[in-house]
């Protein structure tokens, strides 16, 4: 009887022990697996979601056409430079200088034009040259024969207030028995393609018959 009392004591003792280390024991072993679960989820790689990213760049860059606007052909026309016109009588100013003498019945002039627009222009060839009265553009008689002794060198490039000259021989209209004198009072001139005319005034004496030329001009030089 004696052991059986002194052993119920000792139970219970080991009862209120054990209680305490078993709570004890359960908390480690939670801070365990809490501790591990941390572990766990700590080790999840963290350069996946760049990679990734760097992986849809990389393609994207390769699926991205390039730009046409690189390889498109300008629309843009070059520009050409305006050719120079020829010169028309309404840009020019007519004179004659009678200095350089006369032989045999004639009488050489330099048939002068100055190029009195603000633009330059082209003189290229014989101009036609009549006797007129004054006020008209009725020719008196036959026009200016051309001199094949003076011919055209080439286009003269007239810029503006820059002149050109020709030579223009007179013939006496007494040298001909036949010639039907009427005075004149001008010098038409057409400018080399040119489809109007200038007066320059000059008094002189023209033969009305279409088959005597006392006119002869050469081509314009510089």
């Amino acid at each position: 009887m004696t052991s059986l009392q002194n052993a119920t004591p000792a139970r219970h003792f080991l009862k209120k022990r054990s209680a305490p280390a078993l709570l004890a024991m359960s908390a480690v072993v939670g801070l365990g697996v809490a501790l591990t679960g941390c572990g766990q989820a700590s080790s999840t790689p963290a350069s996946s979601a760049p990679t990734t990213s760097s992986a849809a760049t990389s393609r994207t860059a390769e699926t991205t056409p390039s730009s046409p606007q690189s390889t498109a052909p300008s629309s843009t026309p070059p520009i050409t430079p305006a050719e120079p016109a020829l010169c028309m009588a309404a840009s020019l100013e007519g004179s004659l200088d009678a200095s350089g003498g006369g032989a045999a019945g004639s009488v050489y002039m330099k048939l002068i034009v100055k190029n009195t627009s603000g633009t330059l222009c082209i003189l290229d060839g014989y101009p036609g040259v009549s006797l007129v009265k004054s006020g008209t553009t009725t020719p008196i008689g036959a026009p200016a024969v051309r001199n094949p002794q003076a011919p055209s060198a080439g286009p003269i490039s007239l810029a503006p207030g820059q002149s050109a000259a020709a030579v223009l021989q007179y013939t006496q209209a007494g040298n001909y028995q036949d010639c039907t004198q009427v005075p004149a009072d001008a010098v038409l001139v057409y400018p080399p393609s040119a489809t109007d005319s200038l007066t320059i005034a000059q008094p002189l004496t023209a033969c009305s018959n279409a088959d005597i030329a006392l006119l002869h001009i050469g081509a314009f030089a510089p």
